[in-house]
């Protein structure tokens, strides 16, 4: 079909049906040489496996699973973060409410299975909010909305979801700030008492159930050492419960709560081969023991203790399925189980111009076609209390990084494990890196030893970027091109396309 038709009936496509049949017949079974720049790429096999590890991982551990679909915005990833052939509760949440109203077909699907379906809308309630909520909770059903409170004034909201969904009372998870200071209520502060009265009182009229608390460490995406994050897990699930004791003081009798926790690199942390019986990880440990080390050991006591009061455990977590710059960097995970191998999200761009002089000791850089609304903004921030000698090594400080493809194929430098970035990465790097970033304009900045040259770009080259943040970056793209790995000689092919539900 000739590509100028394509394009035409593509931009008179409005059912994102149609739109996803033209971009298939467009771009499936073409190169990523060939396709247009910049591009989103999603390696199917890697955002696979990275689904597959955090539901096996919860199953392990009696944990109950909430997906958040808000970084890739898409049906077909969604699939595979709640497992499309299992049996269990689809529990999902969303960023937007646009999400939840595209989601809203597929768990209908999953309730025609018999399968236990929730969407949580996790932004403190607004009143501009209601209608649209209140029409996904009509088509759901009993049970099928949740929602997310922090403030008394927010209840008429909920009481009008209620009114309007046809006498469905949404379930409410309040949200704790443990330390973050995004949003949530403090447990020791006058207004959390006072917002739990006001939730039981409501709920003995019968307009909402209180379902539970929720808390979201934002903070762990700075953590840079492995232990970290699992620390700021168990700093969630201990606020999480205080909250959660302080509900029970004045309902003794209520139902069972949700204790909800989890940013990617808290919940990733209970992939840790710590928590199984057996495991090939060298535990450092003379004795040869197969004892969990102390962090494992104290959080699997907490939650079987917790769980025999009553409580249900919820981890839940986004970005997870394709990774990033900023999730390697913190080092959540043993590096078998997080490395900038397990990443599953690329951009494609185009080198435009080169200037072989021009960077800082007169290395090279070069011109991509992918700025800041390819890549979004958001840097990697570097933690010097990590020690690295700030006189030899060269932090990153970019907004993307080069992976090895086509021309830097097996140019790039390792460190003694054999990963491109390093152990000590982001207090440590060598690459190709996005070092200055502009609208359209991305500036590739050499970072190497000195006295070693930069492995040449030409104009005309073809690049794939890591970004930094998955979640932001996405934003600027209607749709991923699907590759797959598993097809050893055919890593490039476009096999699939997936839209993206952007705006609000």
């Amino acid at each position: 079909m000739d590509t100028s038709l394509i394009m035409a009936e593509l931009l008179m496509a409005r059912e994102p049906k149609k739109k996803q049949d033209v971009l298939r017949a467009m771009f499936v079974g073409k190169q990523l040489s060939e396709v247009p720049t910049p591009s989103v790429v999603l390696d199917l096999k890697q955002v696979t496996v990275n689904c597959e590890r955090m539901l096996e991982a919860a199953e392990n551990l009696g944990l109950q699973w909430r997906a958040h679909i808000k970084t890739h915005k898409t049906t077909e990833l969604t699939r595979l973060q709640v497992g499309n052939e299992l049996i269990t509760p689809v529990l999902l949440i969303v960023s937007t409410i646009l999400e939840a109203e595209n989601i809203t077909l597929l768990l209908k699907e999953y309730q025609s299975k018999d399968r236990h379906v929730n969407v949580l809308f996790a932004f403190p309630l607004f009143a501009s909010a209601v209608p649209r909520l209140a029409a996904v909770s009509q088509q759901l059903g009993p049970d099928g909305l949740s929602v997310m409170i922090d403030h008394v004034d927010q209840l008429p909201y909920v009481k009008a979801i209620h009114s309007a969904s046809g006498s469905y009372p949404p379930r409410v998870f309040i949200k704790i700030d443990v330390n973050y200071g995004r949003a949530g209520v403090k447990t020791d502060s006058p207004e959390y008492p006072a917002l739990i009265d006001a939730l039981l009182a409501a709920e003995q009229e019968g307009w909402l159930v209180l379902h539970g608390v929720y808390t979201h460490a934002g903070q762990s995406y700075g953590a840079r050492r492995l232990g970290d994050a699992m620390y700021a897990l168990s700093n969630e699930f201990r606020n999480a419960h205080i909250a959660a004791e302080k509900i029970r003081e004045k309902s003794p009798d209520h139902a069972a709560l949700v204790l909800s926790v989890g940013a990617t690199p808290t919940a990733t942390t209970i992939q840790s081969p710590w928590f199984m019986e057996e495991c090939d990880v060298p535990r450092g440990n003379p004795s040869g023991s197969m004892r969990p080390r102390p962090f494992e050991e104290d959080l699997t006591e907490l939650w079987g203790r917790w769980q025999k009061e009553g409580y249900i455990l919820e981890v839940h977590a986004g970005v997870y399925p394709t990774l990033d710059l900023q999730q390697v960097a913190t080092h959540a995970r043993h590096t078998g189980l997080l490395s900038e191998q397990d990443i599953g999200i690329s951009v494609v761009a185009e080198v435009a111009s080169v200037y072989p002089t021009r960077g800082q000791n007169s290395t090279p850089e070069a011109l991509i076609n992918a700025g800041s609304l390819a890549l979004g903004r958001e840097p990697v921030g570097l933690d010097k209390k990590t020690g690295y000698n700030e006189e030899t090594a060269k932090p990153y400080t970019g907004w993307g990084a080069l992976m090895p493809w086509g021309v830097l194929a097996g140019t790039e430098e390792k460190d003694r494990s054999g990963k491109i970035l390093g152990e000590r990465f982001p207090d440590d790097f060598r690459g190709w890196q996005v070092g200055k970033i502009s609208q359209e304009h991305g500036i590739l900045t050499w970072v190497g030893d000195e006295g070693k040259k930069a492995p040449e770009l030409k104009v005309g080259d073809r690049v794939r970027v890591w970004p930094n943040h998955a979640c932001i970056m996405g934003a600027g793209f209607e749709y991923y091109l699907i590759v797959d790995s598993r097809y050893p000689g055919q890593e490039d092919e476009v096999r699939d396309v997936w839209c993206r539900w952007n705006g609000w």
